[in-house]
């Protein structure tokens, strides 16, 4: 038996992002863990550290064994890797588990695993290693190639070995779970055997969560026996318009619960798209830290920071000043995630009124549970009105006052961009 944190403990995750090339080098990680720590965060998601290669971009891997350098302080050993462990090991005495990337669909061009080992690469119809590609489901004229890039060919054995060593690596080093980027783009039993060296070297569970948005249906399907214990959903792009989010997670439910983010590295920052409305930050957060199983933050959303994450461009200069702060919003909403027993169900969602409103009511049916309802206020600007189909019990999670269940019915305001939780009374 696994000892540790079983898929009961771990299936309500609150990870924190630490951008690595804005949050500066190694020995700035720990403050950041700390702040992430007094906001109630219990991971820390780190997108890859390991060497880059030509382009400079993170998700170009040129070496898995050293250490990008503009990570390191000015003195640092040969790898990188004894400095970047201190920071890990931080992290963890202050009771947070940490995250790596997992990026092994594909190597840089000038990784020397391509001269060493020619065999382990993708070949096109000349014989030349292939650039990974991605078509757009919507429209299949358009194709995206990544030029910096060479696609690994999975189905050779010694690439699986060369990668279940990479990871029982990155766990004697302090990882407790991979973000496993294109998680479609790997066969399901490469993730089966990996995640299995993982946990033998840890002798515990260790979190599996798969990257796999805008991939095709057949090729989500054929993650649903990879053994990942999350799945991205794509919660941050529903505007309570359509009934899309909800399909997609009849679909996503069966294979893994799921995991939102209001905004992420490879996304505008949620207060530039918006102009920094403070209501809508808190709308994104409240409405996806109940929606789904688990939530992810980007660093600075709390002040919302305006300038993008970039894989190859960002630096520590990039850091903003604090627009607004809802360090206290996320710290209390947090809090509720982990203790009250309404955010730790899971279950079916579905509308109670109408899309076309300027407002939507959410209820969601959990077995064993009684409902549980969002209601959320589609208008950014204006107060909307709400009849309710039954007394409820609210909570204002917007309220600057102290957070306590209301008895309510007929009506009720909603404040611009205000979500509530509700319960039957």
């Amino acid at each position: 038996m696994l000892p540790m944190n079983s898929s009961q403990e771990h299936r309500n995750v609150l990870i924190y992002n630490i951008f690595p090339l804005l949050a500066g080098n190694t020995e700035q990680w720990p403050s950041w863990a700390r702040h992430a720590s007094d906001m109630g965060f219990d991971w820390i998601y780190l997108n890859p550290f390991t060497q880059s290669g030509l382009s400079g971009s993170l998700y170009a891997v040129k070496d898995f064994f050293r250490v990008d350098s503009r990570l390191l302080p000015p003195e640092h050993g040969p790898t990188g890797f004894t400095e970047t462990q201190w920071a890990i090991h931080q992290m963890k005495a202050m009771g947070l588990r940490v995250m790596f990337d997992l990026v092994i669909n594909h190597t840089s061009i000038d990784s020397p695993l391509v001269d060493e080992h020619p065999d382990w690469y993708v070949r096109d119809s000349r014989g030349r290693p292939q650039h990974p590609f991605a078509i757009d489901p919507a429209d299949a004229r358009k194709k995206t190639v990544w030029g910096d890039l060479f696609e690994l060919d999975h189905s050779n054995p010694e690439v699986l070995e060369y990668f279940r060593e990479v990871v029982r690596f990155y766990v004697r080093m302090g990882a407790d779970g991979f973000r496993c980027d294109a998680a479609y783009k790997v066969p399901a039993n490469f993730w089966q055997e990996l995640k299995k060296s993982a946990e033998d070297e840890a002798e515990h569970e260790i979190l599996f969560l798969a990257e796999s948005l805008g991939c095709k249906e057949e090729e989500l399907a054929a993650l649903s026996g990879a053994g990942f214990d999350f799945l991205y959903d794509s919660s941050k792009w529903w505007n309570f318009d359509a009934p899309w989010l909800l399909e997609q997670q009849d679909i996503l439910g069966p294979i893994a619960p799921t995991v939102g983010f209001p905004e992420n590295h490879d996304t505008q920052r949620l207060a530039q798209h918006t102009g920094g409305l403070q209501q809508v930050q808190k709308q994104r957060y409240a409405f996806g830290l109940a929606f789904s199983a688990g939530f992810q933050t980007t660093m600075g959303y709390e002040w919302g920071w305006r300038k993008q994450c970039h894989v190859v461009e960002t630096t520590p200069a990039d850091q903003e000043e604090h627009h607004m702060n809802l360090v206290h919003f996320i710290t209390r909403l947090n809090g509720l995630k982990h203790s009250l027993p309404e955010l730790t169900h899971h279950g079916t969602w579905e509308p109670v009124t109408s899309y076309d409103l300027p407002h939507l009511v959410m209820r969601r049916m959990a077995d064993g549970s009684y409902p549980f309802y969002m209601l959320i206020n589609k208008d950014w600007h204006n107060e909307q009105r709400v009849s309710l189909g039954e007394p409820l019990q609210i909570l204002r999670v917007f309220s600057e006052d102290r957070i306590e269940w209301q008895s309510v019915s007929g009506e009720i305001m909603l404040q611009p961009a205000e979500v509530i939780y509700g319960r039957p009374a």
